[in-house]
């Protein structure tokens, strides 16, 4: 009895904590949406992989911008296998240079350092960089690179989980699960301990410019150390933190009806 009074309690606060954070994240009229049919949400306990809160957490949703956790894990894993190195260089195609906005800016026919392209996907979510990456990696075709980010998937035990591009931009067969991205993000952390810390930037410096990161969480939830953050109209405003992870070992993902204005993936 009592156990079950704690979990209780525990749950509720879990669920305030998911409420809170997407107050943060969205705007006004994306409050209303929180607990609605379109509201998706999970926790898993890091530790364990006990599920501590669940809602529509194994019904399709778009993934946004959180597809570039995976478009990471693909990166991390080819710089574990000596692939490519944090300095090498990857060119940018006509086709990454027209990505839409969040973007760099990258011009068709540069290049750009896999350390920079990395760390503009974590902090400004860009899409240009993504796609190069992308490309870089599947020899030169996206389409051949959402392939590869599938079987990826489905061996990490994503079951429900399609993609069909490197940064999330919009496209009717990429979906995913709160269940099967709660799922990557413990594979992220676990297979990859040594890159966690990319996630944590709060800014990334380039041709100049200083370049905020997009999750405002990490400057306005204590205690938040990453994951990412998405948008696109179809999906809403996703989330996926890890929230004093290595102290409360909560590992949430929720998902936002879509209300806001713009078309940007962030």
């Amino acid at each position: 009895m009592l156990e079950n009074g704690i979990t209780q309690r525990c749950r509720a606060g879990i669920f305030a904590l998911l409420a809170a954070a997407l107050l943060v994240l969205s705007t006004a009229p994306a409050r209303a949406q929180i607990g609605g049919s379109r509201y998706a949400a999970i926790v898993v306990d890091a530790g364990t992989g006990e599920e501590l809160l669940a809602i529509n957490a194994d019904e399709p949703r778009y993934p946004a911008s959180l597809t570039k956790m995976m478009t990471l894990y693909m990166v991390f894993e080819a710089m574990e296998r000596g692939r490519v190195s944090a300095s090498t260089r990857i060119p940018v195609s006509r086709h990454a240079a027209g990505q839409e906005p969040s973007k760099l800016g990258l011009k068709a026919g540069g290049s750009i350092a896999v350390r920079d392209a990395v760390m503009a996907l974590v902090t400004k979510s860009a899409n240009d960089a993504a796609a190069a990456l992308g490309e870089y990696l599947a020899q030169g075709s996206e389409v051949q690179f959402g392939r590869m980010m599938t079987r990826k998937a489905q061996a990490l035990g994503m079951r429900n989980t399609s993609f069909r591009n490197a940064s999330g931009l919009p496209d009717a067969n990429q979906v995913t699960t709160a269940r099967d991205m709660s799922i990557l993000s413990r594979a992220l952390i676990h297979d990859f301990p040594g890159r966690y810390a990319y996630f944590s930037a709060r800014s990334f410096r380039y041709a100049g410019q200083s370049m905020g990161n997009h999750n405002r969480l990490l400057t306005e939830y204590d205690g938040a150390d990453g994951i990412k953050t998405g948008y696109i109209r179809a999906s809403g405003f996703n989330w996926r933190p890890a929230p004093s992870a290595r102290a409360r070992g909560w590992w949430p993902w929720c998902s936002a009806a879509p209300t806001a204005a713009s078309a940007t993936t962030m």
